[in-house]
């Protein structure tokens, strides 16, 4: 039976139907909406929805539901790019119009600023769009299974399991991978290596890495594997790269722990070379297998032309960037400014940096490996400005702690997570310490509910001495 809020006496338990109107997106993409004041958060909705949905997991003031049927769409409801849109848990929003998503995830990074961070009117600019929503991905990782009929699958997870969404193409990724990934499943199958099972821990191939350089269309293809034991892998890796000329490498990657992490410590190259060579910001970079890379090279590379404009770098400037990686940031600023240090944990990456710097004969720049927690306190460490990239948890409280002491002019925040965002700069704000001039969004992940953002604080008049 269907229920509305204007029963005398709504239901809201598991298993019933309600109908509600749809007037938000959540920051995980699912539509939000109330029926008798309590929350319902329904996936494939768009708000200006009128929903029939089924209620599946419910407290006392919300509740998931499922879509059931439409009693009338919103006007920002489209027809989605992919046919398994509705089963694949890879991307939310495919049913949702592209103008409409950059304005939801604007309202998003307002939101979390109002709410965690309490700011009153944030100035956040409009979301930096992509140059396509479609076909835009430069890396892409799948688990691998077998289908009830033993066919080799990969592809996404259906959305809240661990089904198998098997995909042949996916239409967010580089349509250059497309081919690469067909081929690849089908020599897995008519192989003697056996797929890994989660639930016995038996088998081998646990993921395929697709990796492309947008500029320069060099392929790299990664196996994790449980263990290096592949008889033939050298002979058919040799195959895929005459097949696939633009393929420069093979690689595994061993991961024999029972965990959902993807990549484990080791990877070894059986075919070509271990990385390929990419493009960004008039510079070559050297991009491995687990090299941390921003998957929308065009829509990082506006973000970063929009961060240099803002600074109006003189020349003179001492900058640090904290959590560098493999210098993407590092490297382009460092032609504008007197010099800079990157600081990174992982010392792969700062390899990698410092190779990336030889190969494009930048010498005034210096990579430091541990953590920024650490590394920024140093009494040597006296920027100008202060570039954070953090992972998706956000900056230490250590590193917030020494920004405020050590009080650089200028601070720029790039961040993955706007809800972590909002809580570091509440912190750094404390106080009338830091303004903030500007914070810019970028639609790194189109068709997905996930924004990046770049803040831009100044230090305050009063800040000094506080």
């Amino acid at each position: 039976m269907l229920h509305t809020d204007e029963d005398d006496s709504p239901k809201w338990q598991q298993g019933e139907l309600i109908e509600v109107e749809i007037t938000d997106l959540s920051d995980t993409g699912d539509g939000v909406g109330r029926f008798c004041d309590r929350v319902v958060f329904v996936p494939d909705t768009v708000p200006g929805d009128r929903a029939v949905v089924r209620l599946l997991h419910v407290k006392p003031k919300y509740a998931h539901a499922k879509l059931h049927s439409l009693s009338q769409p919103s006007p920002h409801r489209i027809r989605p790019s992919c046919i398994v849109a509705d089963k694949c848990g890879g991307c939310q929003w495919q049913h949702i119009s592209y103008e409409y998503q950059l304005e939801a995830k604007r309202n998003q990074v307002i939101q979390a600023l109002e709410r965690i961070g309490g700011f009153v009117h944030p100035p956040v600019d409009p979301v930096l769009p992509a140059p396509s929503a479609l076909g835009y991905r430069n890396k892409s990782t799948y688990p691998v299974g077998k289908s009830a009929t033993g066919q080799v699958q990969a592809g996404y997870y259906q959305k809240g399991s661990h089904q198998l969404v098997n995909l042949n193409q996916c239409p967010v990724q580089d349509a250059r991978l497309n081919p690469l990934l067909a081929q690849v499943k089908q020599d897995i199958h008519t192989s003697q290596w056996q797929v890994y099972d989660e639930t016995s821990h038996t088998g081998q191939i646990r993921h395929l890495s697709l990796r492309i350089g947008r500029r320069t269309g060099e392929m790299l293809l990664t196996m994790v594997v449980k263990d290096w034991n592949l008889p033939g892998i050298e002979k058919l890796s040799a195959a895929w790269l005459k097949h696939f000329p633009q393929l420069v490498g093979v690689c595994l990657n061993r991961n024999s722990d029972r965990t959902n992490a993807i990549f484990g410590d080791e990877t070894r190259c059986v075919a070509g070379i271990s990385y390929l060579r990419e493009q960004f910001a008039g510079l070559e970079f050297q991009v491995r297998p687990d090299t941390f890379f921003q998957v929308y090279t065009e829509t990082a590379e506006a973000l970063l032309q929009e961060i240099q404009r803002e600074l109006n770098l003189q020349g003179n400037e001492v900058i640090v960037d904290a959590y560098c990686g493999i210098g993407t940031l590092t490297l382009p600023l460092a032609k504008q400014v007197r010099s800079i240090t990157g600081l990174e944990v992982q010392a792969e990456a700062v390899e990698q940096a410092i190779l990336n710097a030889r190969n494009n004969n930048i010498n005034n720049v210096t990579f430091v490996v541990g953590a920024v927690e650490k590394l920024l306190p140093h009494p040597d460490i006296q920027p100008d400005i202060v570039l954070l990239d953090p992972p998706r948890k956000g900056c230490a409280s250590d590193v917030i702690e020494s920004l405020r002491r050590k009080q650089p002019p200028r601070i720029v925040y790039v961040s993955c997570k706007v809800a972590t965002l909002a809580r570091d700069l509440k912190l750094l704000c404390a106080d009338g310490m830091y303004t903030i001039t500007r914070i810019q969004p970028a639609d790194f992940f189109p068709q997905t509910a996930h924004v990046e953002a770049a803040a831009i604080l100044v230090l305050s008049a009063s800040g000094k001495g506080i």
